[in-house]
């Protein structure tokens, strides 16, 4: 029977087709470490490699599977740069930094590709990602983007699309004008879980699963985690449980909120299917984005729904293909095999959140829908800071995140106030 996770809902296309996905057993009792990592998703088992290969003793714990947050079970598009674009960042911060937080994205993009490469990790890598605007007047924004990235930013792989050539590209009459990126792709992200915890495993780190950190304290110059299994004392932790972080650490929670994104598959579409047919990945213009693309089998990966609680519909497949049928309307009938959902951890300012929480406790998440390489270079970014400091995660620690207003009781009600909003601005 395939693994059903307790934290998010549905069986994901990734799970039914994975084949082999190691278990790690739970803490076996007390434990001593010189770092200890909370969250088993793409950050802590990047940084936990980092640092068992540099020789550090490691020790991360995770509450449910490795995968079951959104590091396993996302849309799998690497994306470019950060999650803002360039002109957004410069007005916050000024030209010269949005210059290093692209090349620090940069950077990050070619960390995964290359750690995925050394470690044989197959991932089904595929190129190219296409940028679609769903109202007419962002096409100019999108132009302008494009000439803006190679003249100013010396990125060179965006190609500007018109309607006409947009169309062609995604099989779709439903956009406007867009863009399409070279320099990108998309993956499964579950595979690289997969691989990435193996490759943290033969380093040395100490995996455990279902075990859930109950409390984080910090008294003497030691941290201790405490689990049902029993208390780690590490000099060091990292908190890496992005959306999954309510009642475990107060800075934390009231940056990063969690809400829901839900994705659908399809029966595999045929080799003759205009879908899509040179294999990108898409994202929309829309504040609640469609995010979309063929698996290596040629089904299309659909997502683009989301909810701002933590309930689970009953029915996910409806809605999803009610979107689908929205940009294909051919398609307004086809058999969706999987649907799933998990938890995407966001900040009010869209930006990723780096923090020490308190002494010796970094936590590092709500990379709010842009995570696939910032989360995996966040990690190993962490390990270079442990281990004498990073200019990279500096920079990050440098992004402005504020908290959600309304404090513990009115902080959800405003925020599911504000998403709900956005999204209707979408549709006019």
């Amino acid at each position: 029977m395939t693994y059903q996770s307790p934290i998010s809902p549905g069986i994901s296309f990734y799970e039914a087709t994975l084949g082999e996905r190691p278990e790690y057993g739970r803490l076996g009792g007390p434990a001593t470490a010189d770092v200890v990592i909370v969250g088993g998703g793409f950050t802590g088992l990047q940084a936990a490699y980092h640092l068992a290969a540099s020789g550090k003793d490691v020790v991360l714990i995770e509450g449910a599977r490795f995968g079951d947050g959104a590091s396993g079970r996302n849309g799998g598009q690497l994306g470019t740069g950060q999650r803002a674009w360039p002109d957004e960042l410069e007005d916050n911060f000024g030209k010269a930094a949005s210059q290093q937080l692209f090349a620090v994205a940069e950077r990050a993009k070619a960390h995964l590709l290359n750690f995925a490469t050394e470690h044989d990790i197959d991932a089904d890598f595929r190129p190219g990602q296409i940028s679609a605007a769903h109202k007419a007047g962002y096409v100019k924004d999108y132009r302008e983007h494009v000439s803006r990235m190679s003249g100013e930013y010396g990125y060179e792989h965006l190609t500007f699309l018109d309607r006409d050539a947009l169309a062609s590209q995604l099989g779709s009459t439903r956009y406007f004008g867009g863009c399409r990126d070279a320099g990108t792709g998309h993956i499964n992200p579950l595979k690289y879980v997969v691989g990435l915890a193996k490759a943290a495993a033969r380093a040395g780190a100490r995996l455990h699963e279902n075990t859930r950190a109950r409390a984080i304290e910090n008294s003497g110059g030691k941290v201790t985690v405490k689990t049902d299994q029993g208390d780690i004392v590490a000099g060091q932790a990292l908190i890496a449980c992005n959306a999954f972080i309510e009642g475990l650490e107060p800075v934390t929670s009231a940056h990063v909120m969690p809400i829901r994104s839900f994705i659908g598959a399809t029966v595999p579409l045929g080799h003759n299917s205009p879908v899509i047919p040179g294999g990108e990945s898409v994202d929309d213009s829309r504040f609640v984005v469609r995010y979309f693309r063929k698996s290596a089998d040629g089904r299309l990966l659909f997502g683009g729904r989301e909810a701002y609680t933590s309930d689970n519909p009953t029915d996910i497949s409806s809605h999803i293909r009610r979107q689908i049928a929205e940009i294909y309307p051919d398609l307004g009938d086809v058999e969706i095999t999987h649907a799933w959902g998990g938890s995407v951890g966001i900040t009010l300012s869209r930006r990723p959140f780096v923090r020490e929480v308190m002494k010796n406790v970094t936590s590092i998440g709500g990379f709010s829908g842009h995570g696939v390489m910032l989360s995996n270079y966040c990690g190993k970014l962490y390990a270079d800071f442990v281990n004498g400091g990073s200019e990279d995660l500096e920079a990050m620690r440098g992004l402005k995140v504020g908290p959600f207003p309304g404090g513990d009781r009115f902080r959800k009600p405003l925020l599911l106030l504000a998403l709900t909003w956005y999204s209707l601005r979408d549709r006019f």
